[in-house]
């Protein structure tokens, strides 16, 4: 490894490669796959996949059939409103008593509420019947507002927020600022979730978060360290890509398995120079990563890995290696700020 590393320094020049070799790397991949982008979307006639690990391996089955049970949803849309709704905590009990992993208020479970497992009860707290009751309740929806102009379902998720009656009225998503952002948080989100079908759009902003982070090589190691002065500049690893990408104008959650959620997921044969790059010991579940650090490309990134380490260079191809994600304004400003608490 100390050999790979010597030459892939030697390469950029110096330990603290310098700005216009990043650049040139993110502006040379960039023009090497401008023709190649296929973009994160899903066909509109295909079935969307899940993103690998998005999903909690004990929910992944769950949304990925009942994602599927009208064509106003899909799997990785099912995904982002639970994760949006609940963090994918099956006991979480909000201020205003919506109750568990799809946030059901007990008078809609008590009307709109399945047996999704088909045990003869329909439990709140169970995610086998309030995952299919989110799927079928957002079905429902959908019809009752199928007939106006527009997105069938950003119509969908407008009922969802502010009623179906409001959505008719209007003529499509109305013009409540909750409920249109509640709208495109979602449809942000369900980007993040679902397993792109071709090449992810370069992201734009690379070059200036990966020289943030080359000036903090060398930068002793600080667990919730995010950098400020009486931490003295110090940084755990998701402080790190954090300011990094602060930087330059993104402002990411402060833990590693929210900012995984953040954009698009490349395949490791599609990372580019700036793409974050996860590590974690389930490597079917997100909610489990515990590192992540900044890919810069040659198969390394630059993280804050330990205790009693500096930020430095690490090699990315190691078996708790997780996956990658392609850091977006839109899919960086979905985020949800502040998810219930048990």
């Amino acid at each position: 490894m100390r050999k790979a590393r010597r030459a892939w320094l030697v390469a950029g020049g110096v330990f603290g490669v310098c700005l216009s070799f990043v650049a040139l790397i993110v502006v040379g991949t960039y023009s090497a796959a401008s023709g190649l982008l296929g973009g994160a979307g899903n066909g509109k006639n295909g079935t969307v996949a899940l993103a690998k690990g998005a999903v909690p391996a004990a929910y992944q089955g769950l949304v990925q059939q009942w994602g599927n049970l009208c064509p106003a949803i899909n799997p990785a849309l099912l995904a982002a409103q639970l994760y949006q709704e609940s963090g994918w905590n099956p006991t979480v009990v909000s201020p205003a008593n919506a109750r568990g992993i799809a946030q059901f208020i007990p008078g809609t479970w008590a009307g709109h509420g399945i047996d999704g497992d088909g045990d003869g009860d329909r439990d709140v707290w169970d995610p086998k019947d309030a995952i299919p009751s989110a799927a079928s309740y957002d079905c429902e929806l959908a019809r009752y507002v199928k007939d106006v102009p527009g997105d069938p379902t950003n119509n969908m998720l407008a009922a969802y927020n502010a009623g179906a009656y409001r959505v008719i009225k209007s003529g499509g998503v109305p013009r409540i600022r909750e409920t249109q952002n509640y709208v495109r948080i979602i449809r942000s989100l369900e980007k993040s979730f679902a397993r792109p079908v071709g090449r992810v759009d370069p992201s734009r902003q690379a070059a200036g978060a990966i020289y943030y982070a080359q000036q903090k090589l060398g930068t002793p190691y600080l667990w919730g360290g995010t950098g400020t002065a009486a931490q003295n500049g110090r940084f755990d690893c998701s402080g790190l890509t954090q300011a990094a990408y602060e930087s330059v104008g993104i402002k990411l959650p402060r833990v590693a398995n929210d900012q995984y959620n953040a954009g698009p997921h490349p395949s490791r044969d599609e990372l580019l120079p700036g793409d974050l790059v996860f590590f974690s010991d389930d490597l079917t579940n997100s909610r489990a990563i515990r590192h992540v650090g900044i890919y810069v490309g040659g198969g390394y990134m630059i993280d804050a890995p330990r205790t009693g380490a500096v930020i430095r260079f690490d090699p990315i191809d190691t078996p708790d290696y997780f996956g990658a994600t392609r850091v977006t304004q839109d899919g960086a400003a979905a985020l949800p700020t502040h998810l219930p608490q048990p």
